[in-house]
């Protein structure tokens, strides 16, 4: 396969802790402090964690090799690395879903960033805000969220090293030092042993079809993966680093945060009475009730607030520059062009999803019906759309093209650069290259289109967007 290795005007890594730190950063996002809490609360607490740490080593992790792989082998973003590695046309389908999951994401995405920014300044002044009364406002919504998208477009226009790597390597830190400082407060509250207890006491009678259909979803939801944002990421890596030790850093990194962000939430919750299965709103309508009721509860949210915000800006960072990168490659447009571009186009598109809070106005009321499935107002629309269905589809699409259509033995020599140990044999003659074909061959299709059947309630009531 012939292999475009020009990487004039995309820049590259300039280490692998950078890297790691970038990637891990796209991985740790809203998900894991905001989506992963509540959907544990619904689906039993420590049955749910357990069968979660599971799907991301089993599925996840082999889903985040295959496309650093495909990255990091084609050098391109996901568009030209699918018209670099097959000569059908068909396969440029997934890159090209790529580009656009991640701008539309990034259109409402953005706006649930702009609320944490709000959520700050209001902790901090101590001023008690009702989220819906919030979120109906736009003259506040709109200032925020473009605010935020123009933090995010800064970074970018730094290039991949000098922006995204140094953003990152600051960010990180800090949020790993807000998250422990704001679980340590949480676990030592009087009464947060039962919250403990449910969150890390698996209750495996509580396990079923559902509970495992949606750690499989969040689990490589969580893990970015089936956006294309970690083949862009693999495209600026230098053949020396090691995407196996990498991947593996990168799965622990955002497991790591996703279990330390229940930790900051369930023992708060019990040792106030409150309930575990509050849902979506669980963040934002719970939280300040707790921290209210807490001694330096006004620090104390204003910091988780900021920790949610750079979880925001770590992700958006990838989003942005997966349609970037894209410019930069295939179009031969400048950064700091595409930067700026593909943002103040996505701040135009966020305002339907502002709107859509606003009862009684089109965005708020326009509905979309797909089978059993219907989704009313913009925002549950684009996020049932692209964050949920579209991600699900483009997992199955990359790990059918990498198993059945690609010469997969090309990226498991690609994974093996750095890695040796990757090649040779491990157990009964297998080694944990061929391992790995194995689950993208079959297990990950499998399980993945099993979870796209749920989300059209095929096994039950259809899952939730993300």
């Amino acid at each position: 396969m012939a292999v475009n290795t020009d990487t004039e005007g995309r820049g590259q890594w300039g280490s692998s802790l950078g890297f790691i730190m970038a990637a891990a950063g796209s991985a740790v996002g809203l998900g894991n402090i905001w989506r992963f809490p509540y959907i544990t609360g619904e689906n039993g607490g420590g049955a749910f964690v357990f069968v979660y740490i599971l799907c991301v080593i089993l599925i996840g992790i082999p889903l985040l090799f295959n496309e650093l792989a495909i990255g990091r082998l084609t050098g391109k973003n996901p568009i030209g690395a699918m018209k670099i590695a097959s000569k059908n046309k068909l396969w440029m389908t997934p890159g090209i879903m790529s580009v656009i999951i991640c701008f539309m994401v990034l259109t409402y995405y953005s706006v649930i960033a702009g609320w944490t920014v709000g959520y700050i300044i209001t902790e901090l002044v101590n001023i008690p805000v009702d989220f819906a009364v919030f979120i109906r406002t736009p003259e506040y919504i709109i200032p925020l969220t473009f605010f935020f998208m123009i933090i995010t477009i800064l970074v970018i226009l730094g290039g991949v090293s000098g922006g995204i790597e140094k953003a990152s390597k600051l960010l990180m830190p800090v949020l790993f030092v807000l998250i422990i400082l704001i679980a340590g407060r949480s676990v030592t509250l009087e009464g947060a042993g039962e919250g403990i207890k449910y969150y890390l006491q698996p209750d495996f009678s509580k396990i079923n079809g559902g509970v495992i259909l949606a750690a499989l979803g969040q689990a490589f939801f969580s893990m970015s993966v089936g956006w294309g944002l970690m083949v862009t990421y693999g495209s600026y890596l230098p053949k020396s680093s090691n995407l196996v030790s990498s991947g593996m850093w990168i799965g622990a990194i955002d497991s790591f945060v996703a279990l330390l962000g229940g930790l900051m939430i369930f023992p708060a919750v019990f040792a106030l009475g409150l309930k575990p299965d509050e849902g979506p709103s669980l963040v934002f309508k719970i939280l300040p009730q707790v921290f209210d009721q807490i001694p330096g509860g006004q620090i104390i949210g204003a910091s988780f607030f900021l920790l949610l915000m750079v979880a925001a800006l770590t992700s958006t960072i990838s989003m942005l520059e997966v349609p970037v990168g894209y410019l930069i490659d295939e179009k031969k447009i400048s950064r700091k062009k595409a930067a700026w571009g593909v943002g103040i186009a996505a701040m135009v598109i966020s305002i339907p999803a502002i709107l859509s809070s606003i009862d009684g106005n089109f965005f708020s009321t326009v509905t979309m019906k797909i089978g059993s499935i219907s989704k009313t107002g913009w925002f549950d629309i684009m996020d049932w759309t692209f964050g949920t269905l579209a991600v699900t589809v483009l997992c199955l699409l990359f790990a059918v093209f990498s198993g059945w259509s690609f010469k997969t033995n090309d990226l498991v020599d690609e994974i093996a650069i750095g890695s040796p140990n990757f090649k040779k044999n491990i157990i009964f003659g297998l080694s944990a290259g061929k391992i790995w074909v194995f689950f993208i061959r079959f297990i990950c299709p499998l399980v993945i289109g099993l979870v796209l059947l749920n989300l059209f309630g095929v096994f039950g009531e259809p899952e939730a967007g993300g």
